[in-house]
């Protein structure tokens, strides 16, 4: 720190050589949340021995972090660790390499390409929902997990997986997303261990990437022979991109990654936000029977035109699912340069990070912010300032899926509630559990018939 600067506050609880693991193992959602209330709008804590990592809660200030300062930052702490698993993918790139990949991958995020891929969406939330008996309990977010693999698969890879390799790659994201969660918020020198759970870690990162690896050399000998490489999945488009094997499986990856994690968990909390108001879905089944009036949901049903939706209250539910329920934890960038956020001078090195899930419960920016309130968002006179709410981040690295993603999320609601409702078990609460994302714990709930006719 420079003379200049006011002294950052360092939070309570760092041991030598272990920083603040403790309090993050043992419960880093409530760590984190306790940061804003206990210490204002930066907090360093230590992730790493001799390294500082300062968490920005301000909401201008992150914003000034992930744009402004954009240029004097690399990815950080949080993404060297995805790049486990990912390689040098666009989530974690930084800089010339970055863009140049954006550049690379926009085509397949286009509008013209999502509304190719909604019916096929919509084909899979279909057969999935079929397949889920009235009277039959389950685990949602699992139920979730392989629904949005489906949805992957089909505009993606061309539904190159058979139901074995579906399953390894469940099972093995889900081992290496919990390590990487873990990995984040433990010093570097555990995961050289020979733990279990390191062994674990590095066995299933290793398989995912093989599965993938397998599905896309497949599908490259199938378009070579054919010469054929004008199919509208994503892996074709990749292809066109002329991007290596290795880049290939990266992007594909990350797109596995970000499409079934957070997907997902979206998906399920909104289902149990759902089920347990029921004023809320009956208003949610109201504008679907206005607008579709029993026809399927199409790609003008899920998109805005010129801010405009044709179904703008199931969009505020989702934008209040995102807030109350954001799967980010710890979004990180690391100070290339010596670098002025706001009032401090930050040094070459310094670690820096925000929490989404954090940052949209918390009560100065978002009245009443733990209660499911989708109507929030038609308050004009009293809007959360800017940079309170991030779904998809802010900035040049703002997620390049932010469309795809809010389009596969109309589609499989909208799909889902006019077929089925969902009982949850009386008195059971679901709660959130924070890894690599940040996810619902166990979820049962029973699935029934939608009575109403009418709805397909």
């Amino acid at each position: 720190m420079t003379a200049e600067s006011p002294p950052i506050p360092r939070a309570a609880g760092s041991l030598p050589f272990l920083g603040h693991m403790i309090p993050l193992i043992r419960d880093n959602l409530g760590f984190i949340a306790s940061l804003r209330r206990d210490y204002g709008p930066v907090v360093e804590i230590i992730l790493q021995p001799r390294h500082r990592t300062v968490i920005v809660q301000d909401p201008e200030l992150i914003q000034v972090m992930l744009k402004d300062l954009s240029p004097h930052l690399d990815k950080g702490r949080f993404f060297e660790k995805m790049g486990q698993l990912l390689g040098d993918s666009v989530v974690t790139a930084a800089g010339k390499v970055h863009r140049d990949k954006r550049h690379q991958l926009q085509p397949a995020f286009a509008r013209d390409e999502i509304a190719r891929y909604v019916d096929k969406m919509r084909d899979e939330v279909t057969a999935a929902v079929e397949s889920w008996k009235p009277g039959q309990a389950f685990d949602v977010r699992e139920a979730m997990v392989k629904l949005s693999l489906d949805m992957l698969a089909k505009t993606v890879l061309s539904d190159s997986l058979d139901d074995g390799a579906f399953r390894r790659v469940r099972q093995d994201l889900s081992v290496v997303m919990a390590g990487v969660g873990a990995r984040v918020m433990m010093p570097d020198w555990v995961e050289k261990l020979p733990l279990p759970a390191n062994r674990r870690f590095n066995r299933a990162r290793d398989a995912v990437r093989a599965t993938i690896e397998d599905a896309v050399d497949k599908l490259q000998a199938e378009r070579g022979a054919t010469g054929d490489h004008g199919a509208d999945d994503m892996l074709s488009m990749l292809l066109r991109a002329n991007m290596t094997r290795h880049q290939i499986c990266s992007e594909i990856l990350t797109l596995a990654v970000a499409g079934t994690e957070t997907t997902a968990s979206v998906l399920s909390w909104t289902l149990y936000e759902l089920t347990r108001h029921p004023d809320i879905e009956a208003r949610v089944l109201a504008e679907l029977d206005e607008v579709l009036a029993g026809r399927p949901v199409t790609f003008e049903d899920v998109v805005r035109v010129k801010g405009e939706a044709r179904l703008p209250y199931l969009q505020r539910v989702l934008d209040e699912v995102l807030r109350l329920h954001h799967t980010g934890l710890l979004v990180t960038r690391r100070t290339l340069t010596e670098t002025r956020l706001g009032e401090w001078t930050l040094p070459a090195g310094t670690e820096l990070a925000y929490c989404q899930h954090a940052l949209h419960r918390d009560p100065d920016l978002f009245p009443d912010p733990l209660s499911f309130n989708p109507d929030r968002w038609l308050d004009t006179k009293q809007p959360p300032p800017s940079g309170a709410y991030l779904p998809f981040g802010h900035g040049k690295h703002k997620c390049i899926g932010d469309f795809y993603a809010r389009a596969e999320l109309t589609t499989a609601v909208a799909t889902i509630l006019r077929r089925r409702r969902f009982d949850l078990a009386p008195g059971q609460t679901v709660r959130p559990v924070g890894g690599a994302t940040v996810r619902p714990g166990k979820m049962v709930m029973t699935v029934q018939a939608r009575e109403a006719p009418g709805r397909a």
